[in-house]
């Protein structure tokens, strides 16, 4: 069998007509994409999350108007626009309708159900796209395929029931030598309710996919050719890694680097997947490969920066030489869905960022009115805002001598927060100041990188 490849475009890459242009000619240049999950087109999923959390009639209008606008800016450039405009004016009144609903009344599963339909525009579009090149695509709904539980806004996926359904349907039409153009970040619970797989769950989709489909590869087409020492708008001398491990690609992306999504490499990971990330827009520039093992692997590989960060301590003195009161803390916690990101404790207090990863959450969101009741009956709590994750990602750092000398010599002149360094062989975390996130991530570029 011909080698498989399944491909991945995120929203820049779908966000007009000339990006998806490219897009179009990565897929129709290389025989071995038989798969294509695209991501909505840029900006179309912050609106439709701004009509699922609840809007008054005229900001709904604004905001439909302007969905509108993007996606038949892209349909007036097709050869037959007439093919698909009618598509996609149905996927707007259903929009127009859920938003309607949101704004009486606002539920997870409606928000799953209303953020989804970006993606269902953008591949229906580009499904026209590749047709009018003469090229076997065939537009598949996702939710087919990927079978998840209802934990809307980040379900997880059921691997086996996807498996069996991605084997009855997407295996044939590769088999019949057609080119299967479908939706990423969208799964079905067992009711048949749309779900969604956290924002960025696009490349995690892509990853599963090629799982069950014991594919080859994984290519995350992005606007940056690769994954780089760090962000380069904010440090302009970051260079561009050409390949690393899975450990620390994952903590990369759990850290705040938007290339990939963290989940991405669970599927990548479990069934050995090289996972490659290039620029739709630069495709001859090259890019990163993600892989189980590279050489070299040296002790500091890059710095990811993870913005608005939201800090919470937690004191009791009863939580002195007393047992049970973090499983106390995680238990309220996990009463209200929420999972904890990078802690720190002393004898007194607990220190805990919290994980935001549902597709309509923000850090504010997390914590509800209940939640701050519940953990003020058993503890003393600060809420801290206005801060950012700065994390060392690296390998060893545990075991190399100087390693704390080299990070905190450079970290002398700011006010750091919190420490998390111990916890992992591939990480350090330092929480600080957002004003000062980008200054500091420069210094320790400049001293670790340059």
């Amino acid at each position: 069998m011909s080698k498989l490849s399944v491909a991945k475009f995120g929203g820049t890459s779908v966000a007009n007509f000339d990006a998806m242009s490219l897009c179009a000619n990565i897929v129709t240049n290389d025989p071995n994409t038989r798969v294509v999950v695209l991501s909505a087109s840029a900006g179309v999923t912050n609106y439709l999350v701004e009509l699922a959390n609840g809007c008054e009639k005229e900001r709904r209008d604004e905001i439909l108007e302007a969905v509108r606008t993007i996606q038949c800016n892209i349909i007036d450039k097709l050869a037959e626009p007439s093919s698909v405009r009618a598509e996609i004016d149905t996927v707007l009144a259903h929009i127009k309708s859920l938003a309607e609903s949101a704004s009486l009344a606002t539920s997870a599963a409606l928000a799953d159900e209303l953020i989804c339909q970006g993606e269902m525009m953008s591949t229906k579009i580009f499904t026209q796209l590749c047709k009018e090149r003469g090229y076997p695509a065939v537009w598949l709904d996702v939710r087919e395929l990927i079978a998840t539980d209802s934990q809307f806004g980040k379900a997880a996926p059921n691997d086996e029931k996807t498996k069996a359904q991605s084997d009855a349907l997407l295996k044939p039409l590769i088999a019949e030598g057609k080119v299967a153009i479908t939706q990423g970040f969208i799964g079905r619970d067992e009711e048949g309710k749309t779900t969604t797989l956290g924002r960025g769950g696009s490349d995690y989709s892509a990853a599963l996919l090629a799982e069950v489909l014991d594919a080859d590869d994984v290519l995350i087409w992005t606007d940056v050719p690769g994954i780089y020492t760090t962000d380069p708008r904010v440090a302009p001398a970051a260079k561009r890694i050409d390949t690393m491990a899975f450990n620390e690609a994952a903590e990369m992306a759990t850290f705040g680097a938007k290339v990939l999504h963290p989940a991405t490499l669970l599927p990548a990971v479990r069934s050995n997947i090289p996972v490659y990330v290039g620029s739709s827009k630069a495709p001859e520039q090259g890019g990163t490969w993600v892989t189980r093992d590279p050489q070299p692997r040296p002790t500091f590989r890059a710095i990811a920066l993870r913005r608005n960060q939201t800090l919470v301590t937690l004191s009791s003195l009863s939580m002195l030489h007393a047992k049970g009161f973090l499983a106390n803390v995680f238990a309220i916690l996990a009463k209200h869905n929420i999972s904890v990101d990078v802690i720190t404790t002393s004898e007194v207090s607990v220190a805990l960022t919290l994980d935001k990863t549902g597709s309509a959450s923000t850090g504010t969101d997390l914590l509800s009115p209940a939640l701050l009741e519940e953990l003020n009956d058993y503890c003393h709590v600060q809420v801290e805002n206005d801060l950012a994750l700065v994390a060392i990602i690296g390998n060893h750092l545990h075991t190399q001598a100087g390693v704390a000398k080299r990070l905190f010599h450079t970290l002398e002149n700011y006010n750091i927060r919190l420490i998390s360094y111990g916890a992992s062989t591939n990480n350090v975390c330092t929480l600080v100041k957002n004003s000062e996130a980008d200054e500091i991530v420069r210094s320790l570029h400049a001293a670790l990188f340059e």
